[in-house]
């Protein structure tokens, strides 16, 4: 598909609309192939309906109203990501962006959530114009493949270590940072069975192996009262109070430019190491290593910023957990289409979406994080100005919580290691550039 979702003119005749709008049949796969995805990307990522609207809570939002904005924008979002880039790849409010809007922009900055809410809207549209200018999608396409690839496996590190800190089976310490946490507990030990569970299902080819290992976990923990059962049906809370309650009063204020600009690139690189990540893993970057209709995806992602804002949520953005639904076999817009409608039955269903444990998706998120590493093996290990920045970005990313940070130290370390090398045409423009920008935000944190 050479435009937004162009009809599939390789379809066989006679195929289905879907098949033909989506190229399923093209994409080597199926209806029920992208279904079973979809619901497997949905149980790993439906824990941010429930997380989100508590953070934000700290902000002094509505939680209720939080909750339904945050089931709409991933809806809303991942439906334009479905129709208009094709990409199996789904939307949410992203984890890290809502604590700084919390933590940082209200609670330190002592802006409103209503101005913040303006940050997030103002960051949107700078988004927006990058995207529509191609300026983006030229310095997506201007990382080096080692780096793209080691972009790749440090977001599934970056996994691991949220599914092993959701599990417990690894915690904090005030001498080491982290530890082993207590692997007697039954949370861990059903971690540790469902991805077992998991891998051996994907390694004998069972289809939706990833969904069947979730769901069984999440039935032993029943009877052992790990996973709670509140009913079925619950009626949508109001969004009023947080629908259209941006307030640009402080739009002139040099601080608030910075937290805009702030919002931006933790979105722009967060969302270039999702794109790239989820992407590799699904087979779908070019001969190139670069990712075609790269513009309708950051469109897509741009919208989805300055929707979740008007509506009422923090910076919406592509989910790394959409790596969970590829390796159940999606391959297509469909998958995130489907994805889409979960959410909206979301909405009313709220009490049986939140039935899965965090335990449950902790144990899929781990699989994928070695699905996703295994990026690593195809480094360029007989050059050591290209491994050494690879695995540097990589091992940065799960211990700093920050993907951002990790391509960030990537840049720095390939740049400086090219031109100290002598290298200097291996060290293109675009990459000094960055390195230089990701040098002076560090300089001046």
């Amino acid at each position: 598909m050479t435009d937004a979702a162009a009809p599939d003119k390789s379809a066989p005749q006679g195929a289905s609309f879907l098949d033909r709008y989506f190229g399923l049949t093209a994409s080597g796969t199926t209806v029920r192939t992208e279904a079973i995805a979809a619901v497997t990307t949905f149980l790993t990522m439906v824990y941010i309906v429930f997380v989100n609207p508590t953070i934000l809570a700290n902000a002094g939002m509505d939680r209720g109203a939080v909750f339904v904005a945050t089931c709409l924008a991933a809806a809303v979002s991942t439906m334009v990501m479905a129709l208009y880039a094709n990409y199996p790849v789904a939307l949410a409010p992203g984890m890290g962006l809502n604590a700084f809007f919390a933590f940082t922009v209200v609670l330190t900055y002592k802006y409103s959530w209503q101005q913040a809410l303006a940050a997030v809207f103002c960051s949107g549209v700078l988004f927006f114009l990058l995207s529509i200018f191609r300026l983006r999608e030229y310095v997506i396409n201007a990382i080096p493949r080692n780096l793209k690839l080691a972009i790749s496996a440090g977001v599934g590190l970056f996994l691991g270590i949220i599914a092993l800190e959701q599990s417990k089976i690894v915690v904090a310490h005030p001498v080491t940072l982290v530890t082993l946490g207590d692997l007697r507990v039954p949370a861990a030990i059903l971690c540790l069975t469902g991805f077992v569970l998991i891998a051996a299902l994907n390694s004998r080819k069972v289809l939706g192996g990833t969904l069947i290992g979730i769901l069984a976990v999440t039935l032993v923990g029943l009877p052992l009262g790990l996973t709670s059962f509140s009913g079925v049906v619950s009626m949508p809370p109001s969004l009023a109070p947080t629908f259209l309650q941006l307030d640009f009063s402080a739009i002139h204020e040099q601080t608030f430019l910075i937290v805009v600009f702030s919002f931006l690139f933790i979105d722009v690189f967060d969302n270039a190491g999702t794109l790239i990540g989820v992407t590799h893993r699904a087979g779908l970057l070019d001969e190139n290593g670069q990712l075609p209709r790269m513009k309708q995806a950051l469109i897509a992602d741009s919208f989805a910023a300055m929707f979740g804002a008007l509506i009422g949520t923090s910076t919406t953005t592509s989910y790394i957990e959409s790596a969970a639904g590829v390796s159940a076999g999606g391959r297509t817009g469909l998958t995130a289409a489907f994805v889409s409608v979960l959410f909206l039955l979301a909405l009313f269903f709220a009490p049986l979406a939140g039935m899965i444990p965090a335990y449950a998706s902790a144990a899929a998120l781990l699989y994928v994080a070695c699905l996703m590493t295994r990026g690593l093996a195809e480094l360029e290990w007989d050059d050591v100005t290209e491994y050494a920045p690879a695995v540097v970005a990589a091992v940065t990313m799960p211990l700093t919580y920050s993907i951002a940070t990790g391509i960030g130290l990537g840049f720095i370390t390939y740049a400086a290691a090219k031109i100290v090398s002598g290298r200097f045409r291996q060290a293109t423009p675009a990459v000094v550039v960055l390195a230089l920008l990701f040098a002076l935000k560090f300089a001046m944190q």
